[in-house]
Formats: C-alpha cells, structure tokens, sequence
C-alpha cells in the first residue's frame, strides 16, 4: 500500500481507503471480516458517516484493539433520530450524536471532523454562522477533533470552504462521469492525465481543484466508481465499463487528491480494490478506453453537465439526475435506495416531483436525454 500526505494535516494516509458505505445491513462479524481485511492490505483511512448504532459498535469493536493506526473521519451533523438517519445543523443534536460516535469507537478523539454534506451556498452560509460552527471549533480547539473536513459534492461550496480557511481537507466525489466537461466537446479530448492535460474538466471542478491545491487542502474521495454506474455498459455515460483499477486511478490523478475511500459489502471487494497498487500501466489506463469509447455512446445519457438549465420551477436537474443514477443502480441490482442518496435528494430546494412536464430542458440538451420523463421516474423512486 503506498501512503500520500493529506494536505496541510501532515497525516499520511492510504491510497486506497475504507469508506465503509455498504456495510449498515452486514452482522458485526461481516463488518469485522472486511474492516480485518482492510487493515491487512494496509489501509488506514476510515470514513464514518453513518449513525447508525449498529454500524457504530461494530466498527468501533472492529478497531478497538489498534485505534491509532486507523485515521478516522467523524461526521457533525450525521444524527440518528427516531431510528433514521438525520442530517442536521442542531448544535445540540449534533453534540448528542458525536458524543455516541467517541462511546462506541471507544475513542477520545476523531483525527477528522467533518462538517457533514454540504452542497449548497445557503446552508454553508448557515452552519459557518450560528451555533453549529460553534460546536465544531469547540471540539477542534479542545482536541476533541484533530483537524475540521467537509463533505460535498459541489465544487462551489467546496471553493468556498477551500477559500474560507477553516478547513485542512474536503471529502469530494470524484470521477471522470462528474468531472466531464459539457458535452458538445470531442470526447477524445477529455480526459488526459494530470500534470499533462485535464483541460477536458468541467471549469468549476477544475477552479475547486486547483484551490484545493494552491491552498494545501488535501482531498478524500467519494462516490468513484458513480454508484457503480461507471462499471456498468450499459448504464456508463461512455458506453464502456472502466475497471475498479482505472476509476481508482482516475480519481488519485486529479489534483490535491490523497486517498480514495470506497465502500466494500464483502472481504473480496476490498482485495479488488486493493489489487490497484499491483495494477500494470495498462491496467490503470483510463485515458485510452475513454478516447476509444463510441462517440455515440452519450446519446440519451445523463452527464450531468448543465445544459439542461434553467429549469422553469428551479428544478436542479443534473443533481437529481446523479441521484436518481446512483440509486436506481442499487435497486436494479436487487437492493434498496441507500439511506445517504434518499436524505441529499430530500435536501433538494426542488425535487423531481415539481416538474411541469413543459419539455424546455429537453431542448437545450445536447445529449437528448427524456428529461421529463427521468423527473417522473425520479419522483417515483424517492417517493
């Protein structure tokens, strides 16, 4: 396993890392399995954003006996309510459920507090300004949290974190599906390495990359392979399925990145990810398969690029499209929206069901996705 610095934190962290998405409906002894597993391929990065109580003890029992090799990311503001997974800005609620957290990782401290999931301008403008921030910079300056993080998935909110100095690192989700820059480009010129040509970004991923890098703020990663999306045909925006090893790659050849946190259901999925460190040139290679991929393939598929704006009633269709992705990918596969997809949906200022029928984003759509018709299938799944 090779280690990178995460930032100005100092930390070094694994490449490849734990994000422990899948693991809620595993037994404890699953849990211990793949979290053994982890540590064995030398992973030492562990992203807990979950609340569940469940998922809490049996990752904490998992750890207990060599907590300080692990680096872990605690969540503020992931609270369990009424036996559901709340996120919330409560200061009290938010004390109460980070108090849990330290109990059951039988621990006195979180390497990396993060403020958790925020991707809008509003609601950043509302946890750095009253009660909430408060409680965060209590438990940094108390030691409580040995660094402050943010997880989002928006590149403005994350530029404004970046620019805000209060932050030493951002968990973001990463990978070439989010990245692409809008669709009436040559796909053959999107996607090159870093440090060769990555002009094929999106121009506001790009900015939030690079202040993230001029800043010194390292970055985790999140939602790699897009919900699996990306390792899927028929169901890739590129017409192609890419390898574990060549989105793993994509995502630590982009700027400021340090580690890659995926989520694993069995011991196996963790040896697969892990397999990246032994990958071949050839196997890492994300940039040919891409160029080759059929020209014609975007047809009719979300890329989540924009074009589609403004929606008349304000409905933010590329967020509710990228949703809508990763949680259909889950139920086609035999399970259920997770709990994380449904609640950032919910969090939507508009969602699917408020769309008008009126056809006016389809016909701004350069990829000639039935948008109208994936609204009345979004409002359905989240229903």
């Amino acid at each position: 396993m090779q280690y990178r610095r995460l930032g100005r934190t100092e930390l070094m962290v694994s490449e490849i890392g734990y994000g422990c998405e899948w693991i809620e409906k595993k037994s404890a002894e699953e849990i211990r399995g793949i979290t053994d597993r982890a540590r064995a391929q030398g992973m030492n990065i562990l992203d807990c954003w979950m609340s569940n109580p469940h998922v809490r003890s049996a990752l904490g029992d998992a750890i207990r006996d060599d907590r300080d090799r692990w680096i872990i990311q605690g969540h503020v503001g992931s609270t369990w309510q009424g036996d559901q997974y709340v996120r919330t800005r409560d200061a009290e609620a938010c004390k109460v459920a980070f108090d849990d957290l330290l109990e059951r990782f039988h621990t006195d401290h979180i390497d990396l507090g993060m403020i958790h999931y925020v991707d809008e301008v509003a609601d950043w403008e509302h946890a750095m300004g009253g009660p909430y921030w408060e409680f965060v910079r209590e438990l940094r300056d108390s030691g409580v949290i040995g660094h402050v993080g943010m997880s989002t998935h928006n590149p403005t909110t994350g530029l404004l974190a970046v620019e805000s100095g209060v932050v030493d690192m951002i968990m973001f989700s990463v990978n070439p599906a989010y990245d692409m820059k809008p669709a009436s480009e040559d796909i053959n010129e999107l996607f090159g390495e870093y440090g060769d040509d990555i002009d094929g970004m999106d121009a506001d991923r790009l900015a939030f990359y690079r202040a993230a890098e001029r800043a010194d703020i390292g970055l985790t990663v999140m939602k790699t392979f897009a919900g699996g999306r990306l390792l899927d045909p028929a169901r890739s925006p590129f017409g192609v399925a890419l390898t574990p090893a060549q989105c793993i790659h994509y995502a630590l050849t982009r700027p400021a990145v340090s580690s890659v946190l995926l989520g694993y259901a069995s011991e196996e999925q963790v040896d697969s990810a892990a397999a990246y460190e032994t990958a071949s040139p050839d196997e890492r290679d994300y940039a040919s398969v891409l160029a080759s991929a059929p020209l014609h393939a975007v047809s009719g598929l979300c890329t989540y690029c924009g074009h589609c704006a403004p929606c008349t009633v304000g409905i933010n269709i590329a967020q509710v499209n990228k949703f809508y992705d990763l949680a259909e990918v889950q139920v086609a596969n035999g399970g259920e929206v997770p709990e994380l997809v449904r609640d950032h949906y919910r969090a939507l200022e508009h969602t699917a069901d408020e769309c008008l029928g009126c056809g006016a984003c389809e016909g701004r759509c350069p990829f000639g996705v039935g948008i109208v018709e994936r609204m009345e299938r979004a409002a359905e799944l989240f229903a």
